[in-house]
């Protein structure tokens, strides 16, 4: 019951160092609205993100019934960018989970371990480091094929190196500690002694590396979509709106505008939460 009580003054010290950090709270206020839109987009969208009418092609913003205007298949602009948050936050938090949960497990394994297993697994982490991440998930993403799941995967596995670096390094100092000798010392096995006693005790950094990762995420599968790699048309994923619009940019602007500003606004908001969330983690800011 004590430890219970103590971990949740720990985050409750978190959240109220987060609280003064205003600047944390504007990105967390973004993806809050964010993930609103995401959620209840059949309601919030004034239209289907694929209702089509030629006869209302390219209408500028600030049109009657269309806020944002309309693209070059008489689409609602507002309607497929509330609907594309759906497909955005899906990619980020789907391939952030798998890279986090495969990082962890292989920082945690190297970690504990050392010696020869640790060499082994590093050595595989340093040839992906060695390949550009965005680059690798192009090519893992033109193996495997276009499609929603393809790039989750594709993301997911390309940032695996940064999570397996980061837990490796905090397990090197927590498998020091008393409370770990002691768990061997009662008899726990290697797989108990890593997941209860050693990954809980490597969260933060996992946290913190998780919400800035989304924020990579988002903007790895909105290139692999420009490129052709990504989701598929008509699904009003922005990275997609981004290409099937590049070629409207001189006459009709806001096509290419608006999901851009959609990208750089999530992307934004992500960084700043994580700035926050990393400040409020840091041990050392203790009063």
């Amino acid at each position: 019951m004590q430890q219970k009580s103590k971990k949740k003054s720990q985050w409750k010290d978190v959240w109220l160092r987060l609280r003064k950090n205003k600047a944390a709270l504007f990105g967390m206020f973004i993806l809050l609205l964010l993930i609103f839109c995401a959620v209840f987009a059949k309601w919030l969208a004034p239209y289907g993100y694929d209702d089509q009418e030629l006869s209302r092609r390219f209408l500028p913003p600030l049109t009657k019934g269309f806020l944002l205007g309309t693209d070059n298949f008489g689409r609602d602009i507002l309607s497929r960018l509330i609907y594309g948050s759906r497909y955005s936050l899906l990619v980020g938090t789907i391939s952030v989970t798998i890279s986090a949960l495969v990082g962890s497990v292989v920082g945690a394994v190297a970690g504990f371990y050392g010696g020869t297993v640790d060499n082994i697994f590093m050595r595989l982490i340093d040839i992906i480091m060695a390949i550009p991440s965005t680059l690798l998930a192009i090519a893992i993403a033109a193996a495997l094929g276009a499609g929603l799941t393809n790039v989750m995967i594709a993301v997911g596995i390309g940032s695996v190196p940064g999570y397996a670096r980061i837990v490796r390094a905090s397990v090197l100092t927590v498998k020091e500690q008393e409370f770990i000798e002691a768990a061997k010392m009662s008899g726990a096995g290697d797989a108990h002694i890593i997941w209860k006693h050693i990954l809980p005790n490597c969260l933060a950094p996992i946290i913190v590396q998780a919400t800035l990762g989304v924020a990579g995420a988002i903007l790895s599968a909105a290139a692999l979509s420009f490129l052709g790699l990504g989701i598929q048309p008509p699904a009003p994923e922005w990275g997609a709106m981004l290409s099937s619009a590049r070629q409207y940019i001189r006459g009709y602007w806001y096509v290419v505008t608006v999901p851009g500003l959609a990208i750089m606004l999530t992307i934004f908001a992500l960084n700043l939460f994580g700035d926050g969330l990393r400040d409020a983690l840091d041990p050392r800011l203790k009063n």
